[in-house]
């Protein structure tokens, strides 16, 4: 459980990445990420923290890399393939994901259980055509056993993803302290900031207040992709706050939960 304080000035309008603004310095930071499929510790340090007002939610990321790299620059790249920050919301019958590299380029996914997807129910409008959208199933994994091809190994079974997606109103600035692309330069890493309006999640509210009450309880996931290099050799690695039991950041039900309080930010570290 991670508690998300309220900014009482709001940070809409002052997303530069650095995260130090007054609210993102008493922000709690999370614990450290670790391996996502066995919860052991990452070999660099990453943290998160969130925070919210009347108009949005927001999110932050420390990423330690002494060597930070990007390339990609075309919107809803596939940034994952490089080093990345990841951002996942539930929203019960639907989840979002937005991923974000150091050059603050982004890719974003809206996902819809099948099952959720019904002819007369909420998600059968427009926004969410099937025949209009540039709309994929997908099984979230890559099981190829034949009990799982089709459906994959997740219970709910299959989804619709929606790659044309755009968050209305998203913000995401990233800075880099130290030097990008260098690597005869050592940095220290870079930092990623995320604004997201509330009116924006309404897909993803399920009877949930927008603005939260006080109390209200939101599954995300906070990740971490990085590749890593033994010589002429690369693995990649995927770290998070709450490990998931396997590499697979599609299983909203292990998301981290964070639960909102009325309490001031500046609270935060008070007895």
């Amino acid at each position: 459980m991670y508690t998300v304080y309220r900014t009482e000035k709001p940070l809409n309008g002052s997303i530069d990445g650095t995260l130090l603004s007054a609210a993102w310095l008493n922000a709690p930071k999370s614990s450290t990420f670790v391996d996502m499929a066995t919860g052991a510790p990452a070999i660099f340090n990453t943290r998160a923290a969130a925070l919210w007002d009347d108009t949005h939610f927001y999110a932050g990321f420390w990423i330690e890399d002494p060597y930070p790299r990007a390339q990609l620059t075309e919107r809803d790249s596939i940034i994952f393939l490089e080093n990345d920050v990841e951002l996942f919301i539930d929203g019960g019958d639907s989840y979002y994901e937005l991923e974000i590299n150091a050059l603050g380029t982004i890719y974003e996914v809206f996902f819809i259980w099948r099952d959720a997807m019904r002819r007369g129910g909420k998600f059968d409008i427009p926004e969410f055509d099937l025949l209009e959208r540039d709309a994929f199933g997908f099984a979230g994994d890559f099981d190829r056993t034949p009990e799982s091809f089709w459906r994959g190994t997740h219970p709910r079974g299959p989804r619709w993803a929606f790659l044309d997606y755009d968050m209305p109103g998203l913000q995401v600035k990233t800075h880099v302290d130290g030097w990008l692309n260098n690597d005869s330069r050592r940095s220290l890493g870079w930092t990623a900031e995320i604004a997201i309006p509330w009116e924006s999640m309404k897909h993803l509210a399920s009877g949930r207040s927008l603005p939260p009450q006080n109390g209200d309880i939101w599954r995300m996931f906070f990740g971490r992709f990085q590749n890593l290099f033994a010589g002429d050799r690369k693995t990649q690695a995927a770290w998070c706050l709450t490990p998931h039991g396997k590499y697979d950041t599609h299983m909203p039900e292990q998301f981290t939960q964070l639960q909102f309080t009325n309490k001031d930010v500046s609270m935060a570290n008070k007895p």
